[in-house]
């Protein structure tokens, strides 16, 4: 077998299951493909990545795979490339066929749609805007004292112009105080902000920023130094706690998962964990003791207005899936840093702008963790009690987007739960504001000397496309009301359920005073002691809406953050919740345009989006780095099981567990969890107290 110059053996579609992540050899093979395509034409990478399988060709593969039969032939694996022809500028977006080793389809993108940013795109306006004469200019009139440099996030550039085709970039500026590589560079926001044309690679225009609560904005004036608010520890004033102990996560024995390439098996739950570009972490094909839950799951949107309503702020808003990527952004992970305990990593690959593979180590961490008590009970009669812990499994990636940190954490337990677990972290997003005594704005929080953090909001987009016990489901609300005031209910105490069957594709809202709950149910299982249809229900998370007024712009490019609950059928390339273009759109073209359709949602193939996130008014206490903000959604078993899925999880004991006493050096073990007889039991909790 070859190995090519990164170490990897070179497969083929044949060897790779339809979820897998792409690979070294398909970016390369592409590459190959397309520059035979454009024969002498020298071409630009912008993506190269897996393009998701055709459902119904997986399904059957899928279902032969679970019921342990022969498989059908493989489904074809596609792969996708956004490029640019470097002779003309044009766009184009291309599907492959890796198996075939053919091009499908190759589509110009229309004038003034923007594909994603890219890495070597960032470095490269990062560097133009450093060496432009324009940008020198604006630094040299700072008067920066020696030691003192500048540097730029370049950000994508949003939309207030229905007109504006050009692909451009604003550059936000920062003043460097320190020669360290942790510098908090956000601590010192410059007041200019140079915008420029990532084609022509000229400056478009010089904007000046507001420092007050006002709009007006100056030319750049010399600095007045302040201080900088730093969080690295090797430059904080003050030191550092010493009263903190190990904590030693330890599996002498290793982990309960096991784990075949990207296939996972843990606790009766069997999936795929995949990765690509875009969303990053995606789980497929869910399931638990052989029975179908889910089909896929992954983060299909994020987007983050801001408040700040003064120009050139209002256009700030980030896609930071379809804009950058969250694969794109993932975070190299560490032993003992980002994952505690027995870890399995796994890797990830993007193409750069020629075509060549990037690996991304250890972008994915999976690992179990112990969440407290499963379910407990003591027969008061007797003591005796049984007592279960919550074994989790967790599979995490974390992102970089600039400034920010987002966790992602899909968390499986042995009760048959689904968890998603956001935090958000890292730094501010902040903006130059002249520091005088007493004075604020509505829309902010200053946080330091000089600098200012706006109000703004996360919204997430979750897809879940279901699988419950199998692949055609129904998606309703069921309300919890009073039962009418009549003979039935003649103590005024009964209460009942409504259930609302989401029979069209549409939106809905959550409705805390009703106790709301969105279920996923198949209708053609139904559960032998309820009577009813086998389902799971979505524990959302209550947040605010997008507050964006619906004539703005911004409003239209995020409408799936406006709704907390979207049902969809099921299309093959309707994977994104804004659509699958969102830098500098105009307006979106996802969910809101999909549920238009009025497609037959009951009984079928059909996907739910969950919208959910953070209003995030900052406090002083997020800066100089923001103590995490956590946000969970859950997908339950409701009547998918006859009893509680995890009886058979085995009792705890500290045989088992083996913890250990404070202070170490006490002479009396600890009793067992369970111990004493029913006589101990009864003398325990009867005993009179004279």
């Amino acid at each position: 077998m070859s190995i090519d110059s990164q170490g990897v053996a070179p497969t083929t579609a044949h060897t790779r299951h339809p979820f897998d992540p792409i690979t070294p050899h398909e970016i390369r093979l592409v590459a190959r493909i397309l520059e035979a395509a454009f024969p002498g034409v020298a071409l630009r990478y912008n993506r190269i990545d897996l393009h998701e399988p055709i459902k119904n060709d997986v399904v059957p593969y899928i279902e032969a795979e679970r019921l342990r039969k022969p498989l059908p032939p493989r489904p074809a694996r596609l792969l996708y490339s956004y490029f640019h022809r470097q002779d003309n500028g044009a766009c184009y977006k291309s599907l492959v066929n890796a198996d075939s080793k053919t091009v499908v389809s190759t589509k110009a993108i229309p004038e003034g749609v923007q594909v994603p940013v890219d890495i070597d795109e960032l470095i490269d306006i990062e560097s133009l805007c450093m060496e432009h004469p324009a940008v020198k200019a604006e630094i040299e009139k700072l008067k920066l004292p020696p030691g003192v440099t500048v540097c730029n996030d370049p950000w994508m550039y949003g939309s207030d112009n229905p007109n504006e085709t050009r692909r451009l970039f604003q550059c936000f500026m920062y003043m460097v105080s320190v020669d360290h590589p942790q510098n908090n560079h956000y601590s010192l926001p410059c007041k200019f902000s140079p915008v420029f044309d990532r084609h022509t690679m000229k400056l478009v225009r010089m904007d000046y920023l507001p420092g007050g609560a006002d709009t007006a904005s100056t030319e750049t004036q010399p600095w007045k130094p302040v201080e900088t608010i730093q969080y690295a520890h090797d430059l904080l004033n003050e030191p550092l706690r010493t009263d903190l102990k190990p904590y030693i996560v330890q599996q002498p024995e290793g982990a309960s998962f096991s784990a075949d390439g990207n296939s996972v098996y843990w606790q009766k739950w069997r999936f795929r964990v995949g990765f690509n570009n875009r969303e990053g972490m995606v789980l497929y094909n869910l399931t638990y003791d052989n029975r179908n839950v889910l089909y896929r799951l992954a983060v299909s949107e994020m987007t983050v207005p801001y408040g700040d309503p003064r120009a050139p702020y209002h256009r700030k808003q980030a896609f930071d899936v379809g804009d950058v990527g969250f694969g794109l952004n993932a975070n190299q992970l560490s032993l003992g840093c980002d994952c505690l305990g027995h870890i399995k990593y796994f890797d990830g690959y993007r193409a750069d702008s020629k075509g060549n593979p990037v690996l991304l180590k250890n972008i994915i961490c999976m690992h179990e963790q112990d969440n407290g008590l499963q379910h407990k009970h003591t027969n008061y009669r007797s003591g005796a009690a049984t007592v279960v812990r919550n074994r989790q499994l967790v599979i995490q990636m974390i992102c970089t987007v600039a400034n920010y940190e987002y966790i992602f954490a899909y968390i499986l337990d042995q009760a048959a739960n689904v968890e998603l677990e956001v935090r958000a972290t890292g730094i501010l997003s902040t903006v130059p504001f002249d520091h005088k005594t007493g004075e604020s704005v509505r829309w902010g929080t200053n946080v330091g000397p000089g600098v200012m953090a706006p109000f703004h909001q996360h919204m997430f987009s979750l897809r879940v496309d279901p699988a419950i016990d199998g692949f055609k489901n129904t998606v309703y609300y069921e309300d919890s009301v009073p039962l009418p005031e009549d003979e039935n209910n003649p103590y005024l105490v009964g209460y009942t359920t409504e259930q609302n069957v989401i029979r069209q594709s549409s939106s809905a809202t959550t409705d805390i005073a009703r106790h709301r709950v969105f279920k996923i149910r198949n209708d053609n299982v139904v559960n032998p002691i309820t009577y009813k249809p086998v389902a799971y229900k979505l524990m959302a998370a209550p947040s605010q809406m997008l507050l964006l007024s619906p004539k703005a712009i911004g409003y239209r490019r995020a409408e799936f953050a406006t709704k907390p609950i979207w049902v969809t059928k099921y299309q093959d390339d309707e994977l994104y919740a804004a659509g699958e273009f969102t830098n500098q759109s105009k307006r979106a073209h996802g969910v809101e345009t999909w549920v238009q359709r009025g497609d037959n949602t009951e009984n079928t193939d059909v996907v739910l989006w969950h919208t959910f996130g953070l209003t995030h008014n900052p406090r002083i206490e997020d800066f100089p780095v923001m103590p995490m903000e956590r946000i969970s959604v859950m997908l339950r078993p409701d009547g998918f099981f006859t009893k509680n899925p995890a009886l058979d999880v085995p009792q705890s004991s500290q045989s088992f567990n083996q913890s250990t006493l404070h202070p170490p050096a006490a002479a009396a073990p600890a009793p067992a969890c369970c111990s004493g007889g029913a006589g101990a039991g009864k003398a325990k909790l009867f005993k009179r107290v004279e």
